[in-house]
């Protein structure tokens, strides 16, 4: 059964909710309390896989809450599993390239264990669920430029899209955090909502929310001037990572009046 709630938020992961480096969630515990306080659910929004995202949820007190997996290809809970295409499917379509193309993409199925957790600093236990992918392929792109113009061009021709995050690039059949928004929004049924992110995968996903917050990461080039901004419907953080996400949360709490309960007992 759906439900209501005042607020649905949506976080991009790595470099907005968790610290670009360490993975640390910490600075944002005040916001998520407040957050669980008034009932907001906080769907976690990245590319990252459906075995890596639950246990990320049962880390920071979110088990239950739906959530985005692949950059938009899956949506965990609510009955769902289903998604955007299929891995497997996708390898044989990058496999098709002309080998120039192809042998300069490292995605993360190419790479073994200890390779991942090299680049992402992340444990072997997470390593492995991170290389558990059901619908995309993240991966690194090895050449120059006009290459990696030459390798999105020739992915489009199969079908197949590419968007950069925060770290890697991630090539899929379609689909982005956006596109499972609508689905969201319907299970809960929000008064509002509010979308945040640092990279180019996560503007659709800013700029369709209600209010948008662009977290500063210094770790790479600042996104461009979103629609929005200029009517002050999406802000940027000074704070980098969870520290900027805690601040632009409790700010915009305030705005719309709801952490008045918490004011009057504070």
């Amino acid at each position: 059964m759906t439900t209501s709630t005042p607020l649905v938020v949506f976080t991009d992961l790595d470099g907005t909710l968790l610290d670009h480096v360490t993975y640390d969630w910490e600075p944002a515990r005040p916001a998520l309390a407040e957050l669980a306080r008034i009932g907001a659910p906080v769907v976690l929004s990245s590319s990252k896989t459906a075995a890596e995202i639950a246990v990320l949820q049962d880390r920071i007190g979110l088990t239950g809450h739906l959530a985005i997996c692949e950059n938009g290809c899956g949506l965990i809970g609510a009955g769902s599993g289903a998604g955007t295409g299929d891995h497997a499917a996708l390898r044989r379509e990058l496999d098709r390239l002309p080998p120039h193309l192809r042998e300069a993409f490292r995605g993360f199925t190419d790479m073994p264990t200890d390779e991942v957790m090299d680049l992402t600093g992340l444990s072997r236990e997470d390593a492995v669920r991170a290389k558990t992918r059901d619908f995309s392929e993240p991966g690194l792109w090895l050449g120059d430029d006009a290459g990696r113009a030459a390798f999105v061009a020739a992915l489009g021709a199969l079908g197949v899209t590419a968007r950069q995050g925060g770290r890697f690039l991630t090539l899929s059949f379609g689909g982005t955090k956006a596109d499972r928004m609508a689905e969201v929004i319907a299970h809960y049924r929000p008064a509002r909502t509010i979308a945040l992110g640092d990279a180019p995968n996560d503007i659709e996903m800013l700029e369709a929310a209600d209010s948008g917050v662009i977290v500063s990461n210094p770790h790479h080039s600042p996104l461009p001037r979103l629609q929005g901004e200029d009517q002050g419907r999406i802000i940027r953080t000074d704070r980098p990572g969870p520290s900027g996400w805690n601040t632009a949360i409790l700010a915009l709490l305030d705005r719309l009046g709801l952490n008045k309960e918490r004011q009057g007992h504070g």
